[in-house]
């Protein structure tokens, strides 16, 4: 148990590592490129191929993983998010959008490599009869993860204030690179390395569980980013006239306390993480949106409904997303578990790259109630396919 809790520490120092220069990278581009003068869609859509190239990356990244080993897919995914920021520390005169686009895609690459390493990881390291553990280390890495992705918000505002954009990049990469070189001699070399290899079509699950949880994962996932990856940033920053620190440092804490819920989520559902649960909190989710664009259009205060709207939202989406996180770990395969964590990884990417482009295109045409809308219409279709899960594991 000592190496186990060795390697799960590994694990989630890398993982750690990636998601501070992930979420601070998002901040520093959305809001450059709107000091820039580019309209919401126009930002929305550089981030395109980071989600587009996550949908990918994620089914042939589990293929990858299990033929290879999880040491080598999460190393590669630092690697490759250390040539992204290369890539955008060019001049200033260089940073077209299709050269942003590309970094965005290698970036995307990067991440998801990344996740399904980490998450995968997780569920060796754990026996199988204890379901509990691995819920609360589940919970813990996730919600960790989050909580400093939030971190990473704050720092890509600060740092786009205090080093400009190139300075940004060029001090996240040469700190991941220091922590790709220590993992290269920390990482188990075996770990998640399938006994049968893996034929390429088994990157589609034959799990009618991970294939339901897939589907709820999506539009759980669009849900949020349809409102909180474009609209909201921009909203913070023209209606509320904040400034960029302001947009940067709210944001962050959102998130960071989202993480801090994640991580706790194992008492708030107690035992209960199966259908029945899901179901629940998801349909709870889904009147916050509702209500807080109710609340816009009865013309009360916009501060207090959008602010105290989500941060209930975030404490709500934070237990739902811990939910689906620990049934994936629990319903995939021990030998191959890459493959069905890497398949319903590709669902979550597919989400966020739906309401990533549904987030630039409804704000820029018809404002924020519009995005609270279908919000809350993508969470009730997530509670409706979470009906169809299994009524407990196994």
């Amino acid at each position: 148990m000592k190496a186990a809790v060795q390697q799960y520490l590994v694990i989630t120092g890398n993982y750690w590592a990636f998601t501070l220069t992930d979420g601070a990278l998002r901040m520093l581009v959305v809001l450059h490129f709107h000091q820039l003068g580019y309209a919401p869609l126009e930002i929305a859509l550089l981030f395109v191929f980071y989600e587009l190239f996550g949908v990918i990356t994620n089914l042939l990244g589990g293929y990858m993983g299990a033929r290879l080993g999880l040491n080598r897919t999460m190393n590669l995914g630092l690697f490759l998010q250390i040539a992204a920021l290369a890539m955008l520390a060019v001049p200033s005169g260089l940073l077209t959008v299709p050269w942003v686009m590309v970094a965005q895609a290698i970036s995307g690459i990067a991440k998801d490599l990344n996740k399904m390493s980490a998450k995968s990881g997780i569920k060796l390291l754990v026996p199988d009869s204890s379901q509990g553990k691995l819920y609360k280390w589940v919970a813990l890495l996730t919600g960790s993860k989050n909580t400093l992705k939030g971190v990473g918000f704050f720092l890509g505002g600060l740092l786009l204030m205090l080093a400009g954009f190139r300075g940004a990049v060029l001090l996240m990469g040469g700190g991941l690179l220091l922590v790709w070189l220590a993992s290269l001699f920390l990482l188990h070399q075996e770990l998640g390395k399938s006994k049968a290899k893996p034929k390429f079509r088994d990157i589609l699950s034959k799990s009618r569980a991970i294939n339901v949880l897939s589907a709820a994962r999506l539009f759980l996932f669009g849900a949020r980013d349809v409102w909180f990856v474009v609209a909201l940033p921009v909203y913070l920053h023209t209606v509320f006239a904040w400034d960029f620190w302001k947009v940067g440092g709210f944001m962050a804490l959102w998130v960071i306390g989202y993480g801090v819920v994640q991580t706790q989520a194992p008492r708030f559902t107690g035992h209960s993480h199966s259908r029945a649960a899901t179901v629940r909190w998801a349909g709870v989710l889904a009147l916050i949106p509702a209500l807080i664009a109710l609340g816009l259009v009865a013309g009360l205060s916009p501060q207090l409904v959008v602010i105290g709207g989500l941060l209930l939202f975030g404490v709500l989406f934070a237990i739902n997303s811990s939910l689906h996180s620990y049934l994936i770990v629990s319903y995939a395969r021990n030998d191959g578990v890459s493959l069905d964590v890497g398949f319903y990884y590709m669902s979550n990417a597919a989400g966020r790259l739906l309401g990533t482009v549904l987030s630039g295109w409804l704000y820029q045409l018809y404002g924020l109630e519009v995005c609270l809308w279908v919000s809350a219409a993508l969470v009730a279709v997530t509670a409706m396919i979470s009906m169809l899960l299994p009524a407990s594991r196994g």
